[in-house]
């Protein structure tokens, strides 16, 4: 069953029901189910395009056994429900395995399930096709070629920094530069390269990963996520040796990102040198071009909308914004400079955007509000 029909599914029991939904939510780029247990039934949602839906309920007896279903082939604990668990499972999908990211956390009525849809179809995606401006993404092509320095993607889990992170180093796989990743977890499998997978139960941390990632020689690191001190420092240091590195950190915009480092405990004398540049990023709905045609049209219809694209702020780390770094000036002072050597903001960007018929302002405040 590839196509949604809600009183067909009603009628699954709970091992069908789960395969239905895996196959419905590839073929309509739905990217997590949520399963919430209720007093009464249990409340299956998902998310398509950044927008969570509710889909159905379904009865307790059903919800069992998708759980346990569930539990199985994420290699997860069937007898524990008392604790959060976390684990992963692939099936096939036409010509592709499909990995899914399975988090469970227990509630009054019962575990809820977070599952997590990785499409490799749709995470290797060319840098001309994530919908950024051409400005922005000339500069992303020319900031992937420095031969050092860091470069930082920010944003909100779920706002496409992984599959950016990734279209930045297809660019350059092949063009005899040995790159390495560290992520927790891998998500997709990119050719050419070296993935390594994050072992804290083991031992092997982002800072611990990086550490021993320098010993092999790489000219390109992908650090999966910034989270602590020792992570930030060793990656800043790994840039002011003749490595480009690059990593993702959770902060609201660009400009952000630098008392966010400097708040971990890191030396503004290396970061300040090492940086190059900040993007921050949302994914948000676009117009169909039926849509574009009309003088008006409702945001909160989903016809409205046909597909996502990018809406960034780049802080392109100049001379001046450095000085400030050193300084550590305030992040109004930072955003003053990087003004006057044309540093847009997300919502600068966004006007663009509604200006060009891109999207809604409606859309453009759903993700920056």
């Amino acid at each position: 069953m590839d196509s949604l029909d809600i009183n067909t599914l009603r009628g699954l029991d709970g091992e069908q029901l789960l395969e239905a939904l895996q196959r419905i939510a590839i073929t309509q780029k739905i990217s997590d189910i949520h399963i919430n247990p209720q007093k009464g039934d249990v409340r299956i949602e998902w998310r398509q395009q950044g927008i969570l839906m509710p889909l159905l309920t379904v009865s307790h007896d059903v919800y069992i056994t998708m759980q346990r279903r569930i539990k199985f082939h994420s290699k997860l604990k069937l007898n524990i429900e008392s604790a959060a668990q976390d684990g992963q499972y692939t099936f096939a999908f036409e010509d592709r395995m499909i990995n899914v990211r399975v988090a469970t956390i227990p509630t009054r009525f019962g575990e809820a399930f977070t599952l997590r849809f990785l499409d490799p179809k749709r995470g290797i995606v060319p840098l001309n096709v994530l919908g950024f401006p051409e400005e922005i993404e000339k500069k992303l092509r020319e900031l992937i070629e420095l031969p050092n320095g860091l470069i930082l993607v920010t944003g909100p889990t779920g706002s496409g920094k992984t599959t950016t992170l990734y279209a930045l180093l297809s660019l350059v796989t092949g063009k005899d530069r040995n790159i390495v990743t560290l992520e927790d977890p891998i998500e997709y499998e990119l050719p050419g390269i070296i993935q390594s997978q994050v072992d804290p139960d083991h031992g092997y941390t982002f800072a611990s990963g990086l550490r021993s990632i320098l010993r092999h020689d790489p000219d390109i690191i992908l650090v999966g996520e910034i989270r602590d001190y020792e992570t930030a420092q060793t990656a800043i240091d790994a840039s002011l040796t003749g490595h480009l590195v690059l990593a993702t950190l959770h902060t609201n915009s660009a400009i952000e990102a630098i008392p966010r480092l400097l708040s971990m405990g890191v030396s503004p004398y290396t970061f300040a040198p090492a940086l190059r540049a900040i993007l921050a990023q949302r994914l948000i709905r676009t117009l169909t071009d039926e849509c574009k045609k009309k003088e008006t049209c409702d945001a909160s219809d989903p016809k409205t909308f046909g597909g996502q694209c990018a809406l960034p702020e780049l802080l392109v780390a100049s001379n001046n914004v450095r000085d400030l770094i050193l300084s550590q000036a305030h992040e109004s002072e930072v955003e003053e400079a990087a003004r006057k050597e044309g540093y847009l903001s997300m919502h600068d960007w966004g006007e663009k955007f509604i200006q060009e018929k891109i999207s809604l302002r409606e859309e453009i405040a759903r993700v920056t509000a």
